[in-house]
């Protein structure tokens, strides 16, 4: 797998991230949601736009999504897989995950945070993540 794709699907690894009662801790990853707003023309959709920080040393979950999820990386970070040699998620890097398929699973190494713009195109009367084993 190139080094431009295995970015590309460990970036997605970073909308796992959920807040609030989560395994999380709240300290270490933040999801701002900056709008949200029913999709127009497709009854029970909704679009909704978020900023999130993951910083050093929080992992994010596989998981996936019920609809679509496209984002931007705002400020790259190293981030490592389980098993995997850490790699640069860089600044500029393109997201795009397809519905209910799964992603994610990585920890934020080294001494930045990662942060990203994120968009999602998701059932409005479904979770926003679903995590997966």
């Amino acid at each position: 797998m190139s080094a431009i794709r295995q970015a590309l699907v460990l970036a997605a690894s970073l909308l796992a991230v959920q807040f609030g009662a989560d395994v999380y801790a709240q300290d270490s990853t933040t999801r701002t949601e900056l709008k949200r707003t029913d999709l127009t023309g497709a009854p029970g959709m909704e679009v909704i736009s978020s900023i999130i920080e993951i910083k050093p040393g929080a992992e994010s979950a596989r998981h996936s999504h019920h609809g679509v999820e496209s984002g931007y990386v705002l400020q790259g970070a190293m981030i490592q897989s389980p098993g995997k040699e850490p790699v640069m998620l860089e600044t500029g890097t393109p997201i795009m995950n397809l519905r209910d398929v799964p992603h994610g699973g990585f920890k934020v190494v080294g001494n930045k945070s990662l942060k990203l713009f994120t968009v999602h195109v998701v059932d409005k009367d479904k979770p926003l993540y679903e995590y997966v084993k």
